[in-house]
């Protein structure tokens, strides 16, 4: 039988009808250690229990465009630092990381330099500065490719799947493009940068190894899905046994990609039930 109190009862003289107002973490002290959220899931044991398949996106020619922010921002470094930009017109940035670029670029003007030297951290740095500023103003002319935001929600409502990016652009880089172009950067819970290593075949291994908490172990074979736009995405994936997926929204035609020997190449991802029926197979 439950002890009744009744509506005026006091406990130690103190009135306890005052105290059914009072939130819960407004009795916590100050410093101490919080309450529990106990609406809050234990996401990272969850993850664990359920992820089969790790999805790894591409950012530049594959879920977007940023109208030459990329190239804009890194010359404008380069100049900063007396680099003559013009003799640099031939190299493609499509498929590189953003410090593989930059020593591409210096060697134009006969430096050579290695990627954790001094001075490509100075670029980068710049060219992080340039970036802002310039998304600032054209960021609006950024350019989400067809498809994309559908294929991104149809993943999503897989519990099974996690969301992550693999990409040349530095970590700081990547938020501010995909931020420009609306893309919430939060939807990708791991990821693996060019900020992490030059060198694009060194990324997939570090972003199956960011996914072992959410898998309770180190995906790899076809576990790992690695989707992108270039023959390096392509590649990069081959000493994990990824699958590959490429998408010919950025500088390649369909028949350059698809003798690459990926397992799937779309024109675009317009058909966004057979692009997730290929990820997820």
């Amino acid at each position: 039988m439950p002890l009744l109190r009744p509506p005026r009862a006091r406990v130690g003289g103190l009135p306890l009808f005052p105290l059914r107002d009072i939130h819960l973490p407004d009795l916590q002290p100050s410093g101490r250690h919080p309450l529990p959220d106990l609406h809050r899931r234990d996401r990272g044991r969850n993850d664990q229990r359920v992820k089969r398949k790790l999805v790894l996106f591409d950012i530049d020619g594959t879920l977007l465009l940023s109208a030459g922010a990329g190239r804009r921002a890194i010359h404008a470094a380069l100049a900063e630092r007396g680099v003559d930009v013009a003799r640099t017109a031939g190299i493609r940035f499509d498929g590189k990381t953003d410090p593989q670029i930059i020593i591409e670029l210096l060697a134009t003007s006969g430096a050579t330099v290695s990627a954790d030297s001094a001075r490509v951290t100075e670029l980068l740095a710049l060219y992080l500065s340039h970036l802002e500023r310039d998304l600032e103003w054209n960021g609006r002319r950024s350019t989400v490719m067809p498809g994309i935001l559908a294929l991104l929600d149809a993943l999503e409502a897989d519990e099974g799947v996690l969301l992550g990016l693999l990409t040349g652009n530095v970590a700081t880089g990547a938020r501010l493009k995909l931020k420009a172009a609306g893309i919430d950067p939060g939807r990708f819970r791991v990821g693996a940068f060019g900020s992490d290593h030059h060198a694009r075949s060194e990324l997939a291994p570090v972003a199956a190894r960011r996914a072992e908490p959410h898998f309770g172990r180190v995906p790899d074979g076809r576990e790992v899905v690695i989707i992108g736009d270039t023959p390096a995405d392509v590649s990069c994936g081959a000493c994990i046994g990824a699958r590959t997926i490429a998408v010919a929204t950025g500088g390649y035609t369909v028949a350059e990609l698809e003798a690459t020997g990926a397992d799937h190449v779309f024109a675009d991802f317009s058909d966004v039930e057979r692009a997730t029926e290929a990820i997820l197979s």
